[in-house]
């Protein structure tokens, strides 16, 4: 694991398009959220950083699902990485209680448009789809113990900053929030 912040690409740059395959085969695009406010968050189901936050993504699913479109994005390379493969997506979504999409980016052509760097790394649109956020969920981190072993002595992820941009957002006020990177594994590139 290599610890890498988000690039923290330009407040108002234009969100990318995407087409994605949900494991169940079904497409997801950036389009089916036109008009709504559009989180995107790119995530995986192997890394420390994303099972520290992944109740909270949960949580944020069912809080804000009917104000904004919420998609979850898997760019690692499955090959070398197949704990994060379709079957294993759809398990972890459902052992989660995600109620948004989560959906693959195998050729990670996506992550790439986005400039995405680390799992997990959140990006926020408004309804005309112009970044207002980029950065972490909240400043909680999971704990090393040892070598693939981390727990939250540090405490549980509450998304207070995800969820104050958020709430800004759809109250129709400028996102105020501090905006600080999210850490986390980096990508994992193909070859």
């Amino acid at each position: 694991m290599s610890l890498t912040p988000s690039t923290m690409i330009p407040l108002g740059t234009a969100a990318p398009d995407f087409a994605l395959p949900e494991p169940d085969g079904n497409t997801v695009t950036r389009e089916q959220f036109a008009g709504k406010p559009l989180l995107v968050m790119f995530i995986c189901n192997h890394c420390p950083y994303v099972k520290h936050v992944a109740p909270e993504l949960a949580r944020i699913g069912n809080d804000y699902g009917d104000v904004l479109g919420i998609v979850a994005i898997q760019s690692n390379d499955i090959v070398a990485y197949p704990d994060d493969a379709p079957d294993k997506m759809k398990e972890e979504a459902e052992l989660r209680g995600y109620t948004f999409p989560y959906v693959l980016d195998e050729d990670q052509s996506v992550a790439k448009a986005y400039s995405a760097a680390c799992t997990p790394d959140f990006f926020l649109f408004d309804a005309d789809h112009k970044l207002v956020y980029r950065g972490q969920l909240d400043e909680t981190r999971p704990h090393r113990v040892a070598s693939g072993q981390y727990d939250d002595r540090d405490g549980h992820a509450n998304g207070e900053d995800l969820r104050l941009a958020i709430e800004q957002l759809i109250a129709g006020d400028p996102v105020t929030v501090q905006q600080i990177p999210s850490m986390g594994c980096n990508i994992k590139w193909k070859a």
